[in-house]
């Protein structure tokens, strides 16, 4: 293990944070909020510490995966760490475990929250509440690989770190360099942010409301800045979030080829896109036919089921109704939706659109081969055929997400056994699958303040699993690793 450059890129990493806490700072300032110096303050000292952390020497040529996952899984529990700390200092959130989780749901771009009075909050931590959405939406170390040059003996460490951070089956590289490619998804990210704050200021949204908002869409996060979610904005605001939510679900892939390549058609062509876009067009639909009766007339009911279905495929968990008092048919769905997410490459959490299908082709293949031993056929997507390394980690991943999944289960049930079943596993794949909401006691109206601290740790541990794709958090607890 090369503890050398683990800690170099931990270091890093927390200047990084220490610049991002400066736009909290700012904003405190100017609202006049005392908590704005408690930010710079704060600012100051994690990049002193950052900079005292990377003075002991250089750091090894040797990396290898297990590297690049302990260091991602490493850094993205200390952000959270001190990401937590100006929430307690400013008074906002006094108990530290409580400020903890807010900031491992932030960062996670979970949006699960323990606050039942949101707007309590001053406007720098509502601020820096939802700007983690945003900086954990890429990934913070695809934002390190984004603006600083490594050198060239540590090239091959990028893709390492880049791989265990990004969500998907498979990362590849949109151009030859690493850092090229994780500056061209940065800039469809900010870009695609910018868009839809500059047409939530049309639509006649304050400016800090659409700063926040958006980086919550962006970051498919949830943390809005009213404690009713997004129910009170008018209807051409929530269908502005409606469009982007659904468009940050999206394979960045996709608008690569789309902006930036030269068979623009290309881009519809992604198998996974066209699944995910079904997926929602099917939710939407039917959703819509079994809520009609609740509204006034079908196009609200449209409007809100388009919402909801976004807002959960998607990942991000914002709510423009509460939808845990919808029919049975329209909740299940819902669930099920969380356990599938957005398209690998997005922003988005859950299991991924890419591996429910192969997945599915793959189960199918295995059915053909029952019927036709002697035939020779493969999964393919997008035209191609799919490796069977991928098909297998693929089978893996799901069975790795299955046993997590009911372990945490299990576990909260022994710690918060008066809870309902509904609660308790709604709660668990709200957070695993970085959703936010769930049902019953954890619904769009609801919180997860009433649960024990214990079962709080083992949410957060969902959280940071679901958001790195389960085994950089796993390799956390290999004691093979941390051998010399």
């Amino acid at each position: 293990m090369n503890y050398s450059i683990i800690r170099r890129t931990t270091g890093l990493v927390l200047k990084f944070e220490a610049v991002f806490l400066l736009l909290p700072a700012l904003t405190g300032f100017l609202y006049g909020e005392r908590q704005g110096l408690i930010y710079f303050a704060l600012a100051a000292a994690y990049f002193a510490i950052g900079f005292l952390i990377n003075l002991k020497g250089d750091a090894g040529t040797e990396f290898y995966t297990k590297e690049g996952f302990i260091s991602v899984a490493l850094v993205w529990v200390v952000i959270s760490l001190c990401g937590a700390l100006p929430f307690v200092l400013c008074g906002d959130i006094p108990k530290y475990s409580d400020a903890l989780f807010e900031t491992v749901s932030g960062f996670t771009t979970t949006g699960s929250s323990i606050l039942s009075d949101v707007e309590a909050l001053s406007h720098a931590s509502l601020f820096w509440r939802s700007f983690t959405h945003w900086v954990g939406g890429m990934g913070v170390i695809v934002f390190v690989l984004a603006i600083m040059p490594m050198r060239k003996r540590r090239m091959g460490s990028q893709m390492y770190m880049m791989r265990a951070e990004s969500p998907g089956p498979v990362v590849g590289k949109l151009v030859p360099k690493i850092r090229d490619t994780a500056k061209i998804l940065y800039i469809i990210y900010f870009g695609m942010t910018v868009t839809e704050i500059i047409l939530l200021l049309i639509a006649g949204m304050p400016l800090f409301d659409s700063l926040c908002l958006s980086f919550g869409t962006a970051g498919t996060g949830g943390f809005g800045v009213l404690g009713d979610s997004i129910a009170s904005y008018p209807i051409i605001q929530q269908s502005i979030i409606t469009i982007f939510m659904i468009l940050f679900g999206v394979n960045f892939n996709a608008y690569f080829v789309l902006f930036l390549g030269k068979d623009k058609k290309e881009a519809f062509r992604f198998s996974e896109v066209r699944w995910y876009f079904a997926i929602i067009v099917f939710s939407i639909l039917t959703i819509t036919i079994n809520i009609h009766k609740m509204f006034d007339n079908l196009y609200l009911a449209f409007h809100h089921a388009a919402f909801q279905v976004g807002s959960i495929i998607t990942t991000t968990g914002y709510a423009t109704a509460d939808f845990d008092l919808w029919p049975q048919y329209s909740r299940c769905l819902l669930v099920m939706i969380m356990f599938c997410g957005a398209c690998a490459g997005s922003t988005g959490g859950g299991i991924k659109v890419s591996r429910i299908v192969i997945l599915v082709k793959a189960g199918i293949q295995e059915v053909h081969h029952y019927v036709h031993p002697r035939s020779v056929t493969s999964v393919r997507m997008d035209s191609k055929p799919v490796e069977r390394d991928t098909v297998r980690s693929v089978v893996m991943y799901i069975g790795v997400y299955v046993c997590i999944f009911f372990a945490s289960i299990l576990l909260v049930t022994i710690f918060d056994g008066d809870q309902s079943l509904e609660t308790i596993f709604t709660s668990v794949a709200a957070t695993f699958n970085n959703i936010g909401p769930g049902l019953s006691a954890v619904g769009p109206t609801a919180n997860f303040g009433h649960f024990s601290l214990a079962s709080k740790y083992v949410l957060m541990f969902d959280m940071l699993a679901g958001r790195l794709e389960l085994y950089p958090m796993l390799l956390l607890f290999y004691p093979a690793v941390w051998r010399k």
